[in-house]
């Protein structure tokens, strides 16, 4: 049975201070340790717009648990261009950006696309191409995001499949979900939390969430979501789960979390 990693979209929220979230009165300077000691992963929006310096993956590493996990936004110059193909400089100037000084604490990279990028079988396996299996003797997980319906297809899986890349199973209003395995890593956003429920999703949805990862964690195809492809094909070994509570109404997300690591585990 894989680990489950829960968490949120960054750390660095005004609204989640003054007991919201962090403790009133806590250094925004001590808000990642105290974070990860309550959550188990979180994703960094930043590296999609912005470039670190390796010094501080470093120091975020050293502020969290031996066992927590950053996954990383790949660059947004990667991905939203029309060729594919031609986004090697950006992949290759990211993955050589420091992210290696994460060490074990490097989950996947999440490499998301605009919802107004079509899916072009041969444009889009230029990218696969492109991703390398390590970054200075660190091994890499990658994980796509895509937002447009033409990907909901057999064929699509298939390619991600062939380069056992994860395809990002969605929770959104208006993004397909496409829950096919493809990798031996699930990367699962859930995008629709609400400020009318107190925990942000409503306490049998947070049950059924946490029992779907436990599922994804043994390497069982859950039911309930939607597959592009036959279902069966998505089941095998146990697989890690990293799971985020992101967007929609950003100020319930920690308690969501919170909510779904109590119901699932901390890295069980």
């Amino acid at each position: 049975m894989g680990r489950i990693g829960i968490g949120v979209g960054g750390w660095n929220f005004v609204p989640w201070r003054n007991g919201v979230f962090y403790p009133p009165g806590l250094s925004q300077s001590k808000e990642l340790s105290y974070a990860g000691s309550k959550l188990t992963a979180i994703e960094v929006n930043a590296t999609y717009r912005s470039s670190m310096k390796p010094d501080t993956f470093a120091k975020w590493a050293d502020q969290v648990p031996d066992d927590f996990v950053f996954t990383l936004k790949g660059p947004m110059f990667a991905t939203n261009r029309r060729d594919l193909g031609e986004g090697a400089p950006s992949v290759e100037r990211f993955v050589n950006s420091g992210i290696d000084r994460l060490g074990s604490k490097l989950g996947p990279i999440n490499w998301q696309f605009m919802d107004t990028k079509k899916f072009e079988a041969e444009n889009f396996e230029c990218f696969l191409r492109l991703l390398p299996p390590d970054a200075n003797g660190v091994p890499l997980r990658h994980a796509v995001e895509v937002r447009h319906e033409s990907f909901a297809t057999a064929e699509f899986v298939a390619l991600a499949r062939k380069y056992r890349v994860a395809i990002v199973v969605a929770a959104h209003e208006t993004y397909p979900q496409i829950a096919d395995l493809t990798a031996p890593f699930v990367y699962a956003r859930w995008q629709t939390s609400r400020d009318s429920e107190p925990l942000g999703y409503p306490d049998t949805d947070l049950t059924q969430l946490a029992a779907v990862a436990k599922r994804w964690a043994k390497g069982e195809a859950p039911d309930g979501l939607t597959y592009a492809a036959d279902p069966k094909d998505s089941a095998g070994a146990g697989r890690d789960v990293f799971l985020f509570m992101i967007s929609g109404h950003k100020e319930r997300n920690p308690v969501a979390a919170l909510s779904l690591i109590e119901r699932a585990g901390r890295g069980a």
